[in-house]
């Protein structure tokens, strides 16, 4: 069972469309009873936000929602950012794209849920309540996308994905740490390593299973009782 997270005390809504940007801060009042709301309409002052923050704010928990495709560049960039240097913050995609490449980049980023802007609004309210309940918080669609996903893939693929020999002592505890949802800075922390040793492990497990996001590595963990 997924452990809580901290009950979220600030949201940060990132969304260009100002009808769509209204409703989404709308949403999360509900959702979250008197939380502070902030909302951009482009990348660039959203990451200032972010890097703007004093140490002690950076603790403070966070939920944040990030369209993908932004006037200034990519939601992306901003989900990795968040990844790997706001631990306290829970970057989770809001999105009208359901294929796949936008959904494993996003994962891969370190995104912590992915839900979709069709959803009905007590839909989407439901979701954003249930992080607090350790429950990543996806849209119907997303969900069965990812199934499909893992279902189909080759059993060449798979079969390389179980060479659980090619993995080092420490790339196993470092693969358990991603599979358990842990980010970059966290898992350095728990190992006594700096984040860019860790990254370089990251990088290893990934071209070793022939995996490229932390999805697949989630299940390739699980496929070695790591988690």
């Amino acid at each position: 069972m997924s452990e809580p997270v901290p009950a979220f005390r600030r949201a940060i809504i990132v969304e260009d469309q100002a009808e769509t940007r209204a409703w989404l801060v709308e949403a999360v009042g509900q959702a979250f009873s008197g939380i502070e709301v902030a909302s951009f309409d482009s990348l660039a002052p959203a990451q200032a936000w972010f890097r703007n923050q004093s140490d002690a704010a950076r603790d403070t928990p966070t939920v944040a929602l990030i369209d993908l495709v932004l006037p200034d560049g990519s939601g992306v960039s901003l989900i990795r950012e968040i990844a790997d240097l706001h631990p306290a913050a829970s970057p989770i995609v809001i999105s009208i794209y359901d294929d796949d490449a936008h959904l494993f980049d996003a994962i891969a980023a370190g995104a912590q849920g992915y839900l979709l802007k069709d959803e009905r609004p007590e839909a989407l309210i439901k979701n954003l309540r249930a992080i607090e309940q350790g429950e990543p918080p996806l849209s119907p669609t997303i969900a069965r996308r990812m199934m499909a996903y893992f279902q189909n893939r080759t059993p060449a693929a798979a079969a390389e994905g179980q060479a659980d020999a090619l993995l080092t002592n420490r790339e196993r505890e470092v693969l358990g740490l991603l599979g358990r949802g842990l980010r970059l800075i966290d898992a350095a922390a728990e190992l006594g390593l700096t984040r860019h040793t860790v990254a370089g492990y990251v990088k290893v497990i990934y071209s070793k299973l022939n995996i490229s996001s932390r999805a697949e590595a989630a299940v390739e963990a699980m496929k070695r009782g790591l988690i």
